[in-house]
């Protein structure tokens, strides 16, 4: 029964997550996407169900269009597996509890987040300000410990990122600093500034991988977001294993 559960979670996390890609492509651009049918960006064909498919569409046609034979953004599927593999991790970890539907909630946001910000490179108002309220009520439901933790944590999170834009004018972008203010909502202080610390690290090492093969110039704007929901699902899922292994490693 657990493998089975395990794998509905992972199979709902599929199709919502190609829900996610529509969301993360259409809201910065204000398009409707609850009625909508899918098109090809390319060609404007409408995709039938079976183009729809969470990633075995994507396979089937070799990663094109059927209709104009563009080639499909790996986007779509990476979305789509990591929804399903973060949601059946949701249950895995926190089974039918108040916090699974944080969990579950978080992850959507994060993967909404990830497609803007890769195509965009915005973080959208209208993504946050709709999971916020719902934060809120859930660490009202289950609060942190201490309580005030999501208080602290939304609010040296907006600061920190705050003094960053002053100082380097620019480095950082207002979304990153919204993003960060509801993150420690969810995240508390502690697990907030672990996040930080932790975006800057793996944004760090992929700048440096990605400047030396070549994929992108030195000084060219690239999205953070990415880097901060990467550090975000470390964190949640795993920070006091990180942090117990960091106190451990320096106490050698």
């Amino acid at each position: 029964m657990y493998i089975l559960i395990s794998t509905l979670f992972f199979l709902f996390g599929l199709i919502f997550g190609s829900f996610y890609n529509v969301v993360g492509l259409r809201v910065p651009k204000n398009e409707p996407f609850t009625n909508d049918r899918s098109i090809c960006p390319h060609c404007k064909q409408t995709l039938s169900w079976y183009e729809l498919i969470p990633v075995l569409s994507y396979i089937f046609q070799g990663g094109k269009c059927r209709n104009c034979k563009t080639k499909i953004s790996m986007m779509y599927p990476i979305i789509e597996l990591s929804t399903g593999i973060l949601f059946s991790l949701s249950y895995v970890k926190y089974g039918f509890t108040m916090e699974l539907i944080t969990s579950l909630l978080l992850v959507s946001m994060l993967m909404i987040i990830v497609v803007s910000d890769i195509k965009y490179m915005l973080i959208p108002n209208k993504v946050l300000l709709f999971f916020l309220p719902l934060f809120v009520i859930l660490r009202i439901i289950t609060p942190l410990d201490p309580w005030w933790s999501s208080l602290t944590g939304a609010i040296s999170g907006l600061g920190i990122i705050a003094i960053i834009i002053l100082i380097s004018r620019g480095g950082m972008g207002a979304g990153d600093m919204k993003l960060f203010a509801v993150l420690g909502i969810v995240l508390g202080f502690k697990n907030v500034l672990l996040t930080f610390f932790l975006s800057c690290i793996i944004g760090s090492v992929f700048g440096v991988v990605l400047i030396l093969i070549k994929f992108i110039k030195r000084n060219q704007p690239v999205p953070f977001g990415p880097y901060i929901v990467l550090a975000t699902l470390l964190t949640y899922f795993y920070g006091e294993k990180l942090i117990d292994w960091y106190i451990n490693f320096f106490q050698l």
